[in-house]
Formats: C-alpha cells, sequence, structure tokens
C-alpha cells in the first residue's frame, strides 16, 4: 500500500496531532469485561445451542491446547460486534501473487455478481487486467460494483473510471472530500460464494514474484479466500459501505446466494468504520495479544501502535508467552519505519523478538497465536488503521488454517534478520534522531 494519504495529510498535522487516539475505546476496560459461557457460533444460518457451541470449543481447545483465545477472547469480540462466529468455512492462505491470480479466476467464473472495495486500484498492467475483466464479466450480463478509495488510487486517472462506468459498472469513489478518513479495505466478492480479502491491493505491485526480468524488488503481502457461510458476512460488509455512501440502487441480482458448509473452519468477519468508537479491528488485536497463551506470532508492514497495544505485546512477554515480531526493513513509507523502531528498545527489554524482513516490501498484516488463531486482513498495526480508516480482518479459528500460517510465518523468519537489545544499543545517534523526530507524528502513521 502506498501511503500517499500521509503527504496529503502532512500540512495539517500540527493541527490534528491529538485528534486521533481520542477516537479509541478503552481496551483495557472492555477486555476486563466479565463473559460468562462459550461463544456463539452459528451454523447453517442458525445459533447453536450453547451446549453444542461449548463441546465444539472444547474440542478446539483439546487440538490446540489454547484456552483463553478459544474462550474469553471469542465471547469478548462476539458481545463487543453482537455478531457470533461462523462455522463450515473453507480458508484458503494465498500469498500476493497467488491472490491475483486467483482473484482473476473468480471474476472469469463469475455467474451473477461480483462486488469489489479496495483501497489502491492501479492504472499498471494488473489493475488494467482487472479492469478489462470486469468491463468483459458486466458486457456478458454479471452485474459488477466496485467501491475505490480516491486517496489510495489518487494516481489512477479519472478516465480510468470513467471507462468502468462507460461499460455499466457501478463505481463509488470512495470519500473524495475528507483525506483523514479512508476505505482501507480490501474485499472481492464473487457471486455470494467467495471472498478474498487480506492485504492485496488491485496494483502490479502484489502481483510479482521478483522473478521477472527487470522486476522490481518484490512486495510480501498475504490474502486469505474464503467459500461457505462467513462469506455472507463480507458481503453485508460491502453492501453498508454502499448504502452509507449513497451508491446507486443496486440492481436486483443473487448478492445472498443459500450458503453450504465447505469446510471446517470458524470464521468472524471483524469491520471498522471511520468515526465510530467500537473500533472493532483494534479491540480484536488488543484482546487476542491480552488472552494469549503460548504464542503470538505477527507479521506487520506498519508498526506505529499505541500504548495499549505495546502494552498487550510487553504483558504477554514477561507472563511467558514466545511473542515474536516480523517488521519492515523498508516499505514505502520510510517514516513509519522509523516511528516504529523507536519502540523497539522497549519491546526487546520486556522479551518480545524482533526480524526485519530481508528482500522484499512487506505489506502483509497477519497474525497467529496459540497454533488455533489466525487474522489476516487491511488492519495495519498504527494509529491510521485502529482510529481512522474503514478497515476489515478475518479472523479464522481451526488447526490446519493456523499450521498454514505459521509456515508462512516460519519461512518469513528465515528470510528475516534478528534484532537482538545488544545490537540495537550500537545503532548511531543519527538513527535515534530519525526514531526521535518520526514519532513525533505516530498517530497519524
Amino acid at each position: 500500500m502506498a501511503k500517499k494519504i500521509f503527504l496529503y495529510a502532512l500540512p495539517t498535522l500540527s493541527m490534528l496531532m491529538s485528534g486521533c487516539a481520542s477516537n479509541l475505546p478503552n481496551a483495557e476496560r472492555l477486555a476486563a469485561l466479565p463473559v460468562t459461557g462459550p461463544p456463539k457460533i452459528q451454523s447453517n444460518g442458525r445459533e447453536l445451542p450453547p451446549a453444542k457451541s461449548k463441546a465444539l470449543m472444547d474440542n478446539l481447545e483439546k487440538e490446540s491446547g489454547a484456552t483463553s483465545i478459544l474462550t474469553r477472547q471469542l465471547k469478548l469480540m462476539e458481545e463487543i460486534t453482537g455478531k457470533p462466529i461462523i462455522a463450515g468455512n473453507e480458508a484458503t492462505l494465498l500469498t500476493g501473487p497467488e491472490a491475483i491470480a486467483m482473484m482473476l479466476k473468480a471474476i472469469r467464473g463469475a455467474k451473477d455478481n461480483i462486488n469489489l472495495e479496495t483501497y489502491q486500484f492501479s492504472n499498471d498492467k494488473t489493475g488494467r487486467k482487472f479492469a478489462g475483466l470486469l468491463l468483459q464479466k458486466q458486457a456478458e450480463g454479471v452485474q459488477v460494483n466496485l467501491i475505490y478509495d480516491s486517496i489510495g488510487s489518487i494516481d489512477t486517472p479519472a478516465a480510468f473510471f470513467r471507462r468502468l462506468r462507460a461499460g455499466g459498472v457501478n463505481v463509488i469513489k470512495y470519500n473524495p472530500t475528507d483525506p483523514f478518513h479512508r476505505d482501507h479495505r480490501k474485499i472481492l466478492v464473487v457471486d455470494g460464494k467467495t471472498v478474498f480479502t487480506g492485504g492485496v491491493n488491485i496494483t502490479s505491485d502484489e502481483a510479482s514474484s521478483g522473478d521477472e526480468k527487470n522486476a522490481a524488488k518484490p512486495w510480501k503481502d498475504a490474502d486469505v479466500m474464503i467459500q461457505g457461510p462467513a462469506v455472507a458476512a463480507f458481503q453485508r460488509l460491502f453492501h453498508d459501505t454502499w448504502k452509507r455512501h449513497k451508491g446507486p440502487i443496486l440492481p436486483e441480482q443473487d448478492y445472498f446466494p443459500p450458503l453450504k458448509k465447505e469446510g471446517d473452519d470458524y470464521v468472524m468477519a471483524i469491520g471498522s468504520r471511520p468515526g465510530e468508537r467500537n473500533r472493532l479491528t483494534y479491540l480484536m488485536y488488543y484482546t487476542a495479544f491480552s488472552n494469549a497463551t503460548n504464542y503470538i506470532h505477527v507479521t506487520a508492514a506498519y508498526f506505529v501502535p499505541n500504548r495499549a497495544i505495546i502494552n498487550a505485546l510487553t504483558g504477554a512477554a514477561m507472563r511467558g508467552v514466545d511473542v515474536q515480531l516480523i517488521l519492515a526493513t523498508e516499505n514505502d513509507v520510510p517514516i513509519a519505519v522509523y516511528a516504529g523502531r523507536s519502540y523497539y528498545t522497549h519491546l526487546l527489554k520486556s522479551g518480545v523478538r524482533i526480524y526485519q524482513l530481508k528482500g522484499r516490501i512487506l505489506h502483509a498484516k497477519t497474525a497467529v497465536i496459540d497454533g488455533i488463531w489466525s487474522t489476516a486482513g487491511s488492519t495495519n498495526l498504527d494509529m491510521w488503521s485502529f482510529a481512522n480508516n474503514k478497515e476489515v480482518n478475518a479472523v479464522i479459528v481451526g488447526k490446519d488454517f493456523a499450521g498454514k500460517m505459521e509456515a508462512m510465518f516460519e519461512n518469513d523468519l528465515r528470510n528475516s534478520k534478528k534484532i537482538t537489545l545488544k545490537q540495537w544499543r550500537k545503532r548511531s545517534i543519527f538513527e535515534r534522531f530519525k526514531e526521535s523526530f518520526a514519532r513525533l507524528f505516530a498517530n497519524w502513521l
């Protein structure tokens, strides 16, 4: 993701620095609320009896050895969001190039409708391929509806989207007048039966493996493809954005077809909106870190969290949880890299292990906890995502999917440099100055 929004907002930062953190709820207070009973589970469109839900959670606990992440964290998020976790899904973990290829394949096979919500839709080889295919499907009678962010896609000419509109595609340009509240979500729903979500934008940066001739440094990203009953929850998030942004009335299509069981993964769709007090993806991360028992393995492209998240991570490490972070050596917003590094000393002293990915531009936003709980989504561990953006994350509960997330994490560890406290203390005064300066803008990165 190119955070062009930072440059756009920079002239007014000095006036607005104090406003961002106040948009967040008191995560510590909410996480301490008493909970009773097992998390509610929805199966085949119906809520299971508490005894059945408890039996399913007990089985997952036996498989993983995890406790609080399965009982307390899921129950807290259910009570905060008002929505249950949904059973019967098949979740597939994808790299950036895999996600681009699978999204194109799904679009080609669409029969009724395609809903795409994206932060960045670029006028490059990949973006033009998507646009051409969307126009083709619209011409075939498949209804295509698109929401793109006006700042994330600021470099894409207006003619690019006029061509889509002229071809019959319904298009919303999200929030063109307010640079501080962005639609950072990435959601593609095809025929109401398959959803893709995660960190992947519609851009050639995501499609490159780095093996092509004269290729730029490849990006490291992750998406998840979900099939099963949970797809409807992501579809509703798309439709909610469309209605809130006063898009044209959508043509009658089969947006919510009957959905059958596709696998054994439990899924919860967590969406946050600008301006709301209950910033749900923020609370998702805080409650997950606070309830980890064995390990927390996080891959974070942009790491400029608030004090509550830092305390949750260091608190977990100090109670014996294995906390490992893979962070960026470089990304497309250098000031964010330095702001994140200003937290390293405190984290390392607390027992958190930090690694910096080598050879790739990090863009993934994922976490796997206790071998059973995973998330992939658009939410960065920074204040912009926590307090301002419209974001979406998929929470996947399942041992097999968590194993794949852990395998991806371990592979990235092998391609990362470990940061030790002894080594970190030897960095130059100039590096320390850059970190301190960048930290001044932490609320707006």
